[in-house]
Formats: structure tokens, C-alpha cells, sequence
């Protein structure tokens, strides 16, 4: 299997793209190269379950190095787990029905799906790195891309809100770039495999080492993931952005951090994850309350579902400070069951928007009667927020909150305790949302001749409604995927790390 297709075709994509003129074609060929990805992306897990089935058991395949700067030891080194593959489903399926609900964006059409196709890219680079600088470049390759959709195809103070997202963004960058130089010359000394992922957690990394370079790479990482209290730059960036970059913010740039933490943080340095563990659940803990009790005092449908982002991600960091197999498996759930539920939550709130011409729940109501496709879109992705069972949220909730609670420690109970009543605040401007949007009566200056959702938006609709139900009916299907790679980081969280 050549992981290097996943790369070659947003790639070539992109580049096609800033050669056409002509909408339609540009369309097309932006719709063309995200079917061919998810085309991709199904052959990889494809692939990937009959190897598994074989019995291979090694922590990543499909391995491929090439050397790039040899004389700093950097090699291009990509391969693939679990939790790999199921980043990059979520990736094509987010990417495809971001290029699908953006059908009709006419203002510099080219530069903008050129734009979403490149981010493509730095996600799929960055989930198959084994190589942690190529690992941090891919990470970098996406932080401008997403100030120009913003900035350029934004909407309100979008220029400030652009802006706070990079700088934010590249704050992060820098800590987890400082992490890594760390750990690079801790590691080897400046020689050879100080930069490969594999070959570094197999070193003995002093204790007081780890405990010095985690908190860099957590937090730097944890910005990208809406990480108590560096996560103000998530609402505005997030009701600024145009719908295709909100999908792709909340939907996949967030993801990033968690993978981050988990991949590189906590499996690299895991003496230091279990020192830090009672600081991440208590920053966890508190953006989940707080992101709960702040999206109650939101109007705007897209401050409402940023917020509720912020909230939803301290799940994932929760699972992370746990430490336990099935947190840690809930963690990359709720990765996956958020990036699925958002993007549903932001396309639909785009399809309102585009015919009512406000985001303001107060000056909408009864859509369901004008609308009644993106209504009930607008109930099943609102339904999946709050985790009712057969949806994808349940799960990814419900498995945190196990895993969370198999910690004895009295505090870590009481965190998961207090993680598990935030429920009932989101019920309430989840419900409070959806019902005055879609039931009540018609407001009197809503056309009652809207559109209900085109071909387009249907299609990008029922792919993102039909993974969030797959997930949530049959859950063992992606937790057989996931188990096996949390086994093998579980493994690395127990070794004991010697001091030098």
C-alpha cells in the first residue's frame, strides 16, 4: 500500500485548480479530486483491516521512508494505525462535503476550493508522519491557508478574527516546535533517529527531561484543540470563517491537537503524561463546563455550535489525562464522533443562513415547514450533540465517561462526575436551539418559497449523517480499529522510564 497517493491527490488537485477557468470546471474538479480521496481513504482502511486480519501486529504499516535533509537525519517516514486510518476517513469525509456545500461560492471561486484542497494535504501529512519534523510541517502547511479563507471569505470582523486564529495557531506551532527540538537532541544528541517517532519511544528519555518538554508539546499541541484557557481563538474563528473552513476548522484542524497529544506527548513522554495527568483533567474538566454554560448565553447559531466545540474537545483531552485503555479509545471516539457531528452542525447552519439570511436564533422559526430536509438535518445533528443513543455522540461520550471513571482516584471520579452533568446543560441549548429554529410558528418576514437543500447539500447531508448513525448503531465496527493502537500506547504509558 502506498500511503503516498493520499498525498498526490489533493496535491495534483489543488494544482489543476489554479490552471482552469471557467466555474463549472473548477467545481467539478475540486468535487473530482475530494471523491478520489475518499476513494483513497476507503482503500487505505480496506487494506489496512485485511492486514490486520492476517495477524500483523505491528504498531504501524504500510511503512515508507525516504530521506529528505540527510544531514539532519529527516526522513520522509510515513505508516499508519488505527487511529491513523480513522483520522484520515474523517478527513475525506469532511474535505468532500465541505467542496459540496461551497457548490455555489462564486467570489474568486478558484483560489478558494485551491485553498480547501491544500488543506487536504497538511491533515492527511500530518495523521501518517512518523517523522516528527515531517510531522510538524504538515501541521505548519495548514495555518495560512485557513487565515485566507477567513480573511478573504469571511463574514463579520473577520480580518480580527483571522488574525487571532494565526497568531494563536502559530503560539502553538512554536511551543511544539521547541518540544520537539528538545526531544531531538535529548533523544540522539543531534544524530541519527532523534526526529523518528518509532525509534524515540524506544529511548529511555530522562524523567526530568520529559517533565520539562511535555508541558511545550501539550499545550502547543492543545491549542489546535481548544485547550482551557488558550481556546478564545476558536469562537471567533470559528462564526468568522465561510461554512466549507468552519467545517474543516472544527471539524478536522481541531483534531490535530488531539492526535498530537496523543501520538507525540503522552506516547513519547509518558512519565511526564502521568505526572501532568491531574493538570489535564483539571483544565479538561473546566472547559467542559465552561464551554457547556457559555454556549447558553449564545444567540448566534455558529457562536452556539463554537462554543459547544469547545466543550465537546475537553472530552478528548479528558479521555487523554486519564490514562485508562478505554479513555483514551473514548478520547479518539469523541475525536471522530465531533469532527462528523460539527461538520453536519456548520453545513446545515450554512444552508440556513444562505436562505434566511441571519444566524440570530431569535428572528427564525418553523423552518421545519419551509425546509423540512435541512430542518431535520439541523435535529440530527443538534440530537447527535447532546448523545442520544444511536448516534455517534452517544458512544464517544458514553466511552470516555467509562474509561474516565475505571481511574480509582477520588478526584479523577469527581472530574468524570462533574464531565457527566454537563450533559444536561447541553440538552438544554441544544433543545432550546433546535426548537425555536424548526417548531413554532413561520416569523412573518421569512419567504415561505425557500429552496430546501439541492443536490449538493443533500448529498453532503446524508454522507456525514449516514458515518454519525454507522457509529452509533455499530460501534464495534471502529472500536476494533482503534483498540489495537490504544493497546500498543497503553503499553508505552506503563513502561517505566529510567533516569539518567
Amino acid at each position: 500500500m502506498n500511503l503516498y497517493i493520499l498525498l498526490i491527490i489533493p496535491l495534483l488537485s489543488s494544482l489543476t485548480l489554479l490552471l482552469l477557468r471557467g466555474k463549472d470546471a473548477i467545481r467539478w474538479t475540486a468535487l473530482l479530486g475530494s471523491a478520489l480521496q475518499l476513494m483513497a481513504a476507503i482503500q487505505t482502511l480496506r487494506l489496512y483491516l485485511a492486514e490486520r486480519s492476517t495477524g500483523n501486529k505491528e504498531p504501524f504499516l504500510f511503512e515508507s521512508k525516504l530521506s529528505w535533509f540527510s544531514s539532519l537525519h529527516i526522513n520522509f517516514h510515513l505508516g499508519i494505525d488505527g487511529i491513523s486510518v480513522c483520522m484520515i476517513m474523517l478527513t475525506a469525509l469532511v474535505v468532500i462535503s465541505g467542496i459540496l456545500v461551497s457548490w455555489r461560492v462564486g467570489e474568486r471561486s478558484r483560489e478558494f476550493f485551491f485553498l480547501l484542497s491544500f488543506l487536504s494535504l497538511g491533515a492527511y501529512g500530518f495523521f501518517m508522519s512518523l517523522d516528527l519534523f515531517t510531522l510538524f510541517f504538515f501541521l505548519e502547511l495548514a495555518v495560512i491557508p485557513k487565515f485566507l479563507l477567513i480573511c478573504i471569505w469571511g463574514s463579520g470582523d473577520k480580518e480580527y478574527s483571522a488574525m487571532k486564529l494565526a497568531l494563536m495557531l502559530m503560539a502553538g506551532s512554536a511551543l511544539v516546535f521547541v518540544g520537539l527540538m528538545g526531544i531531538y537532541y535529548q533523544a540522539s544528541g543531534g544524530n541519527a533517529d532523534g526526529f523518528d517517532l518509532t525509534a524515540v519511544s524506544k529511548m529511555a528519555i530522562p524523567v526530568a527531561v520529559q517533565k520539562y518538554f511535555f508541558p511545550l508539546l501539550f499545550i502547543g499541541f492543545g491549542i489546535f484543540g481548544a485547550l482551557f484557557p488558550f481556546h478564545t481563538w476558536v469562537p471567533d474563528g470559528h462564526s468568522s470563517a465561510p461554512t466549507a473552513a468552519s467545517m474543516f476548522l472544527a471539524g478536522i484542524s481541531m483534531k490535530l491537537g488531539g492526535y498530537g497529544c496523543i501520538r507525540v506527548a503522552a506516547f513519547l513522554l509518558p512519565e511526564a503524561a502521568r505526572y501532568y495527568s491531574p493538570a489535564i483533567v483539571l483544565l479538561s474538566t473546566i472547559a467542559i463546563i465552561y464551554g457547556a454554560f457559555a454556549t447558553m448565553m449564545q444567540k448566534d447559531l455558529k457562536y452556539i455550535n463554537a462554543y459547544s466545540s469547545v466543550s465537546h474537545c475537553g472530552f478528548v483531552l479528558l479521555g487523554i489525562g486519564m490514562l485508562t485503555p478505554a479513555a483514551i479509545t473514548g478520547a479518539v471516539l469523541q475525536m471522530v464522533s465531533h469532527g462528523l457531528m460539527t461538520a453536519l452542525f456548520f453545513a446545515t447552519i450554512g444552508m440556513i443562513y444562505d436562505r434566511t439570511h441571519t444566524r440570530m436564533v431569535a428572528q427564525m422559526g418553523g423552518l421545519l415547514k419551509l425546509i423540512p430536509f435541512i430542518s431535520a438535518t439541523f435535529v440530527i445533528a443538534g440530537l447527535c450533540s447532546l448523545g442520544l443513543p444511536g448516534f455517534s455522540g452517544f458512544v464517544a461520550e458514553m466511552s470516555v465517561f467509562m474509561g474516565s471513571w475505571q481511574n480509582p482516584d477520588k478526584w479523577y471520579r469527581i472530574a468524570t462526575l462533574l464531565a457527566c452533568a454537563s450533559i444536561v446543560v447541553t440538552a438544554v441549548y441544544i433543545m432550546r436551539a433546535v426548537g425555536q429554529v424548526v417548531m413554532g410558528p413561520v416569523h412573518e418576514h421569512e419567504s415561505r418559497h425557500m429552496q430546501d437543500g439541492r443536490w449538493n447539500e443533500r448529498t453532503a447531508a446524508v454522507l456525514l449523517v449516514a458515518a454519525i448513525v454507522l457509529i452509533g448503531v455499530a460501534p464495534f465496527l471502529i472500536n476494533d480499529i482503534i483498540s489495537p493502537s490504544t493497546e500498543k500506547i497503553m503499553e508505552q504509558l506503563n513502561k517505566l522510564v529510567s533516569s539518567k
